[in-house]
C-alpha cells in the first residue's frame, strides 16, 4: 500500500530536493565569487599600490637626503659639480611623487601625507637651499656656510619626520589592506565548508530518499517477478511506492496476465505443431528419397539413351557419306539436320551426365596444386587455342584442398569459354590469376573478349541457358553451371566481375589451407612493424610452359603458353570437348 502523499511522484520529489540544493549552491557560489572578487582587488592593492608605495616612499627621502647633502657640499668647496646631486635628486623627486600620486587615488591619509612632504621640502629649498647656492656663488663659501645654520638642520629635520610619517601611513594601509584579505579568504573557507556540509545533507537524503522509495519498492516487486518467472503465472503482482511503481507493477502484472493466457494457447497448439513437425520429416524423408531416386533415373536414362543416340547418329552419317549429292538438295539437307540434332542430343547427354556427377562420385578431397591443373588445362586446350590463335598465361596458383579432376574440369570450362567468344579480328588472350582474401583464394579467370551484360550475369550460371544463338557459338549451354556447382561443391562462391572495362572476368573462391592464411597474417603483422614487404619468395613467381610442352621455372609475372598457329576454321568439337580425369570437359 502507498505510504506516500497521493500526487508527489518520484520525479517531482527528487526534482524538488536537486532544486533546493542547486539553489543554495548558487547562493554559496555567488557569495563565494563576490568574496573572490574583494579578495583580489585587495591582493591587487597590497601587490600593486601599498607594496611599490613603500619604495617610493624611501627613494622620495633619499631623493631629499641627496639634495641637502649636495647644497652642503656646495657650501664647502663652491664648486659647480658638487651641485649635481641636488639638480638629479630634485628630479627624482618629481618623477617620484608623480608616481605616487598615480598610486594614491583611493588613500586620503597617505595623500595628506605626501602633501606635507612636498610642501616642506619646497619650503626649504626657498629658505635653505637657494639661498645658500646663490649666496657662495655670489659671496664665496664662508658667507654660504655662515647660512646653513642649526634652524636651518631642524627645517631639514621636520622634513625627515614628514617623510617617517607617510611611510607609516603606507604601512599602517597596507597592513589593513592585508586584514581584509585575510578575513576575506577565511569567510571564503567557512562558505566552501558550507558548500560542502550542503552537498553532503543533499546527498545523504538523496540517499536514503531512494531507499525509501526507490530500492525497497523495486526489491520487493523484482521478488513478485521471479516468482512469476519461476512458474507461479497466477500470482498477482502488486505495486508499492511512489505512482510510477505502482503504475509499473500493474503494467507488469497485466503482462503476466497476457503472457498466462498466450502460454495456455500455446501448450494448445503445441501437440498441433508436434504433428505437423511429424508429417513434415516424413515429407522431407520421402522428398529425400525422390530426390535420390530422380538422381539415380537421369544418371541411368543418361546411359540408356547412349546406345540408341549412337545408332541413330552413326547411321544417319552413314546415309549422308553414302547418298549425298545422290538425292535431291532436300534431302541432303533433311540428313544433315538428323546429324547434327544426334549429335546435339549426344552431347546434351554427356553434359547432363557430367553435371549429375558432380558431388555424387567422388574421389575425396585432396591437397591439390593448382599450377599443375593449369598445366592440364593448357594440354586440353591446345587445340583450340592453336585454331583461335589464342595466348593463356597465369600467375602462380596455390595449393587447396579438393577434387583435381573436378578443379581441372572448372579450370578448361571457363578457359574455353574464354577463347570461343572471342571478339572477331582480336588475339585472343586468357590470364588465370589468384589473391588470398581473408581465409579464401579468389581466382579470376580474365579475358579479352566479347564481354557479358550485366543483365545478364547471374543467367549465365543457370544450366541449360544461353546468351546466343547455337549457330553464333556452339555449345550446349550448361558449362557455367557445372562451374557453379563445382565451386559451391568445394564450398565457394562463383560471380562475374561487372565492372571489368573489357572482356569477362568470373571470379570464384575456393577456400584457402589454414598454413596458408596464418603464414599471410604473420606477413602482414610483420609488415605492419616493420613497414618493408617481408622477405620470402616472390608471389609473381611463375610455371612457364616451353615449346616442347615441358614445365619450367622461369622469372616473367606471367606463365605463358605457346601461341598455335592461326586458322581460318576449325572443327567445332575441338573447343567444346575434352577427356579430364575420367570426365567430360564441356563448355557453354
Amino acid at each position: 500500500m502507498n505510504s506516500y502523499r497521493p500526487g508527489w511522484t518520484l520525479r517531482r520529489r527528487v526534482s524538488l530536493l536537486l532544486t533546493v540544493v542547486v539553489v543554495l549552491l548558487l547562493g554559496l557560489a555567488a557569495a563565494e565569487a563576490a568574496l573572490a572578487t574583494k579578495t583580489r582587488q585587495n591582493m591587487d592593492a597590497v601587490l600593486v599600490k601599498t607594496g611599490p608605495l613603500r619604495v617610493q616612499g624611501q627613494e622620495l627621502l633619499n631623493a631629499l637626503l641627496d639634495q641637502e647633502t649636495a647644497v652642503r657640499g656646495y657650501a664647502v668647496s663652491a664648486d659647480r659639480a658638487d651641485l649635481a646631486p641636488y639638480d638629479s635628486g630634485l628630479q627624482q623627486e618629481r618623477d617620484t611623487v608623480s608616481k605616487m600620486n598615480a598610486l594614491i587615488g583611493d588613500y586620503p591619509d597617505i595623500q595628506r601625507a605626501l602633501a606635507v612632504v612636498e610642501q616642506q621640502a619646497a619650503d626649504w629649498r626657498s629658505a635653505v637651499a637657494q639661498p645658500v647656492i646663490t649666496t657662495t656663488e655670489r659671496d664665496g663659501t664662508a658667507a654660504g656656510q655662515a647660512l646653513i645654520t642649526d634652524q636651518a638642520r631642524q627645517q631639514f629635520d621636520q622634513i625627515r619626520a614628514s617623510a617617517g610619517v607617510l611611510q607609516a601611513e603606507i604601512l599602517d594601509e597596507r597592513q589593513r589592506t592585508a586584514d581584509k584579505v585575510y578575513q576575506s579568504s577565511n569567510i571564503l573557507v567557512v562558505l566552501l565548508i558550507v558548500a560542502a556540509v550542503v552537498v553532503a545533507v543533499a546527498g545523504s537524503v538523496l540517499l536514503l530518499s531512494l531507499d525509501r522509495m526507490v530500492i525497497k519498492p523495486l526489491t520487493g516487486l523484482a521478488e513478485q517477478v521471479r516468482e512469476v518467472a519461476e512458474g507461479d503465472y497466477q500470482h498477482r503482482i502488486a505495486g508499492s511506492g511512489p505512482p510510477e511503481f505502482q503504475q509499473l507493477a500493474g503494467d507488469v502484472d497485466a503482462m503476466r496476465q497476457k503472457i498466462a493466457r498466450e502460454l495456455a494457447e500455446v501448450r494448445e497448439a503445441r501437440e498441433s505443431i508436434e504433428w505437423v513437425n511429424s508429417q513434415l520429416q516424413k515429407q522431407a524423408e520421402e522428398l529425400t528419397r525422390s530426390n535420390r531416386d530422380l538422381e539415380q533415373f537421369a544418371y541411368v536414362a543418361s546411359h540408356d539413351l547412349q546406345e540408341p543416340l549412337r545408332k541413330v547418329a552413326s547411321f544417319c552419317q552413314l546415309l549422308q557419306r553414302r547418298y549425298a549429292g545422290q538425292l535431291d538438295e532436300r534431302a541432303d539437307q533433311y540428313i544433315a539436320f538428323a546429324v547434327d540434332g544426334a549429335q546435339r542430343m549426344q552431347r546434351l547427354i554427356n553434359d547432363l551426365l557430367a553435371f549429375s556427377r558432380i558431388g555424387r562420385l567422388t574421389t575425396g578431397f585432396t591437397e591439390v596444386d593448382l599450377n599443375k591443373v593449369m598445366g592440364d588445362v593448357a594440354g586440353q586446350t591446345e587445340a583450340a587455342r592453336q585454331y583461335a590463335d589464342a595466348e593463356l598465361t597465369w600467375d602462380e596458383m596455390p595449393v587447396i584442398r579438393g577434387e583435381e579432376p573436378l578443379l581441372t574440369n572448372l579450370l578448361a570450362n571457363l578457359v574455353s569459354n574464354s577463347i570461343k567468344f572471342r571478339r572477331p579480328d582480336v588475339t585472343p588472350k586468357v590470364h588465370v590469376s589468384a589473391r588470398l582474401v581473408d581465409d579464401e583464394w579468389e581466382i579470376t579467370c580474365q579475358d579479352n573478349g566479347i564481354g557479358i551484360e550485366p543483365e545478364f550475369a547471374d543467367k549465365i550460371f543457370v544450366i541449360f541457358q544461353r546468351l546466343h544463338a547455337k549457330d553464333a557459338y556452339p555449345g550446349t549451354g550448361i558449362g557455367l553451371a557445372i562451374v557453379k556447382k563445382i565451386v559451391e561443391y568445394h564450398g565457394g562462391r562463383v560471380w562475374v566481375d561487372t565492372d571489368t572495362d573489357e572482356g569477362t572476368a568470373i571470379r570464384f573462391t575456393l577456400p584457402a589451407l589454414p598454413e596458408d592464411v596464418e603464414a599471410a597474417r604473420a606477413a602482414a603483422e610483420a609488415e605492419a612493424v616493420t613497414g618493408e614487404e617481408p622477405a620470402g619468395d616472390d608471389p609473381a613467381s611463375v610455371v612457364e610452359i616451353d615449346a616442347d610442352g615441358e614445365p619450367e621455372t622461369s622469372a616473367p609475372t606471367v606463365g605463358r603458353q605457346p601461341d598455335g598457329p592461326a586458322g581460318a576454321d576449325a572443327p567445332e568439337a575441338a573447343p567444346e570437348h575434352g577427356t579430364t580425369g575420367g570426365m567430360k570437359e564441356t563448355v557453354r
